[in-house]
């Protein structure tokens, strides 16, 4: 799968030409803020996903970091914290220097779930041309 992916075992569904796109909603009366709620929706569908394969370990503390959120620009899956569950990332992505093979549990629910959360992007677009169309710029 390709994609944007930040370090700390953080995965973004990144919404590509989202500058551009800014850009256009601007001058159609739209911000970006309005697209954060669809972000979100399209990391909710992810999260679970990415928490039913995350490894269980002893523990099952690293499924249970796996949480949904988002920015302007991006859907984001986290997993793991600063506290107990520091290894997220290298679970995810491995660490050859210590023979640890990546997981990629992450990037899997991602792909695992593609076809759900880019409807739900493809919905938001159509609406807002819908709006744009119509000229009905409110919410």
């Amino acid at each position: 799968m390709t994609g944007n992916y930040a370090a700390g075992g953080n995965g973004y569904l990144q919404l590509k030409g989202a500058g551009q796109l800014a850009k256009g909603l601007r001058q159609a009366g739209i911000e970006m803020r309005d697209l954060r709620a669809v972000n979100k929706q399209a990391a909710q569908i992810v999260a679970p996903e990415a928490k039913s394969l995350a490894p269980k370990g002893k523990t099952g503390r690293l499924a249970k970091s796996v949480r949904a959120g988002a920015t302007q620009k991006a859907g984001v899956v986290r997993a793991g914290n600063k506290g107990k569950v520091k290894y997220a990332g290298v679970i995810n992505y491995g660490w050859p220097r210590h023979n640890i093979k990546a997981t990629y549990f992450a990037n899997k629910a991602a792909k695992n779930t593609e076809p759900q959360w880019t409807q739900v992007y493809a919905d938001a677009v159509q609406k807002i041309i819908n709006r744009i169309t119509t000229g009905d710029l409110s919410k």
